[in-house]
């Protein structure tokens, strides 16, 4: 079966679609909104079931390869919602301690595709934790629409200390080398913006087309970063100026790449959006900076 890309469907379509990931349309709105594109066999159903992930397909690292070894661990976080559980994968044959990421979701939680990087960072000899947001609630459901239907009811200022405190677990984990750099996408993009804006110690940062953190809190960032953003998503490139303006007011080290025609979500190899020379370049460029500023 031919694996469908971006182009195999309309720039309104897909637009629809990013609305109704980030929760601005409904299912429901985007199927009425979509019936207009629909023809023959193809429905707005086809389309929704075409455009959404398909983890089995796209996942690289099995879970039981040997290389690795994987754990679903918790740690009290008493700033956040009281306990924190994540997904923590690490080479089998690791020489001495390794350096650390933070790998921080969507907004839908911890879910195969998520793992599925955690267990790439550790094939590239990485300690990788995967923390699920969503664990008060119940944890990531095994549904992306039901875990879209979950995640505004997080309180966020609880769950963002539940970040900060896997942060501080990795950086005094007794396998790590203490040092610590952070990954995420999308609403897990923010997150790291947020983070290297609140954790002096963080060494690196890589948001993949994240919002913007709070402009007034930039300085304080010591972080490198290396900003992800896709070039036809308008949402976050039209505030992704005053964000550049104030890394460089600030004299904050970061590169800013854009990747050209490719859309929001570009990285992700579950769903049509994905971009394969894009993710490439940007999945390698991170991997070159963490091995830059995370090893001993």
């Amino acid at each position: 079966m031919t694996r469908k890309t971006a182009q195999d469907f309309d720039p309104e379509v897909l637009k629809l679609f990013d609305k109704y990931v980030h929760g601005q349309l409904s299912r429901r709105g985007f199927l009425q909104s979509a019936a207009k594109f629909a023809f023959g066999a193809v429905t707005a159903e086809v389309l929704l079931d075409s455009l959404s992930p398909q983890f089995a397909q796209a996942q690289q690292i099995s879970p039981t390869d040997a290389r690795i070894k994987t754990s679903y661990v918790e740690y009290p976080s008493p700033d956040g919602y009281g306990t924190l559980r994540g997904y923590l994968a690490q080479p089998v044959n690791a020489k001495g301690k390794l350096p650390t990421v933070l790998v921080i979701h969507e907004n839908r939680g911890l879910n195969p595709h998520i793992e599925d990087i955690a267990r790439r960072l550790a094939l590239d000899n990485f300690i990788a934790f995967a923390p699920d947001a969503l664990f008060p609630l119940g944890g990531y459901p095994g549904n992306e629409d039901k875990a879209r239907e979950l995640f505004p009811k997080l309180d966020q200022t609880k769950t963002r200390q539940d970040f900060i405190t896997a942060a501080n677990v990795l950086r005094t984990l007794p396998e790590g080398n203490g040092k610590v750099g952070a990954v995420g996408f999308c609403y897990g993009g923010g997150v790291v913006n947020y983070l290297a804006t609140k954790l002096p110690y963080l060494s690196v940062g890589v948001p993949f087309y994240g919002s913007n953190p709070e402009l007034a809190d930039v300085p304080s960032i010591k972080a490198t970063l290396l900003i992800q953003h896709a070039g036809n998503d308008e949402r976050l490139l039209a505030a992704w100026p005053k964000y550049n303006d104030a890394l460089t007011a600030a004299g904050i080290k970061f590169t800013a790449n854009i990747y050209p025609k490719v859309e929001h979500g570009f990285n992700n190899d579950t769903t049509p959006r994905y971009d394969q020379a894009a993710a490439k370049l940007a999945w390698g460029r991170t991997i070159d900076l963490f091995n830059q500023h995370l090893r001993a």
